[in-house]
């Protein structure tokens, strides 16, 4: 599916089907593993996912790795991507009309990269991907059975690493709901190492971060 993968993402990179093609850098269409058996989805690229078009490389994206090398997995096991492919202005929170727009993109890398496990970080994803208004505080580290791009998949459902760093406490439960990924995917249990959270977030340094975490992240 690799080839198949790569033709999609020449396609979407000239994508104009929302006013957010006229402000991005560039389309960030998603990396890792095309025939990952677990996919990570998340809301949008930030400032440094759209200067390098890659998702998650800022300070949440080095916490994601550090969980999955808590669990005995990289960042080149699995495939990671967003719910929209450019940054909205400032990291605002996506538009309806915007995620309407880019949803089928999404939907067609899940049917392309086929994963058993599909794991939401923070609201956006959750929402869409599940078709349930239930907010992730309520949901997440709970698997679901969901069809997503014609298949069957467990959908699993996590705070956003950014959470983390903004609500420090938050890093212990995203620990445990990352303990049960193994599981989830068949795989032989490790012991998870203890996290470590990256230096305080600078946000003139960080612009990815959101400036509003408890709304944009979904923690309500």
């Amino acid at each position: 599916m690799s080839e198949l993968l790569l033709e999609y993402e020449k396609v979407t990179s000239t994508c104009t089907r929302c006013p957010l093609a006229a402000t991005r850098t560039q389309v960030v269409f998603g990396s890792g593993d095309p025939d990952a058996e677990l996919m990570f989805v998340g809301e949008a690229p930030g400032f440094h996912e759209d200067k390098n078009g890659v998702p998650f490389v800022g300070q949440a994206g080095k916490l994601l790795e550090t969980l999955l090398n808590g669990i005995g997995l990289s960042r080149t096991d699995v495939y990671i991507a967003n719910v929209l492919k450019c940054r909205p202005p400032g990291n605002r929170d996506p538009q309806p009309e915007e995620i309407e727009a880019c949803e089928s993109h999404l939907f067609h890398q899940i049917e392309l990269i086929r994963p058993t496990l599909v794991a939401t970080l923070g609201n956006f994803a959750t929402k869409l991907l599940s078709g349930k208004p239930t907010g992730i505080t309520r949901v997440h580290g709970v698997a679901q059975q969901v069809t997503l791009g014609g298949n069957e998949v467990t959908l699993y459902p996590l705070y956003h690493p950014a959470a983390a760093l903004y609500t420090r406490s938050m890093l212990s439960v995203l620990e445990e709901d990352f303990r049960r990924i193994p599981e989830l995917l068949g795989l032989t249990t490790v012991a998870p190492e203890p996290a470590e959270l990256p230096a305080e977030p600078d946000v003139e340094l960080e612009p990815e971060l959101p400036r509003e975490p408890a709304v944009q992240l979904g923690l309500f």
